[in-house]
């Protein structure tokens, strides 16, 4: 294979990766809806760490556990932006 071939290989993953993106940014949308209706606080320190722990224990490589941290904390501050802006628009 040539260096195309492995660019066309990464597009397709970086695909994926768009669609799993959206699909978990909707299902903690409806989770922080939830935690609304139950008054609940939609930020979790505990469940973050909890996040943390569980994709460093399944991460199989070759990124360390720190680089696969610090993807995730970029992923659920996206989170908790997109939690707070419809909090906002709910009023």
């Amino acid at each position: 294979m040539d260096i195309n071939d492995w660019r066309i290989k990464i597009d397709a993953v970086d695909d994926k990766l768009l669609e799993l993106f959206n699909r978990r940014a909707g299902y903690a949308l409806e989770i922080g809806k939830i935690k609304r209706e139950h008054d609940q606080p939609v930020y979790n320190p505990a469940r973050e760490d909890q996040i943390y722990e569980h994709v460093q224990q399944v991460n199989p490589g070759p990124l360390s556990d720190q680089a696969i941290k610090r993807l995730f904390e970029r992923i659920i501050d996206e989170t908790r932006r997109l939690e707070r802006e419809l909090t906002e628009k709910e009023g």
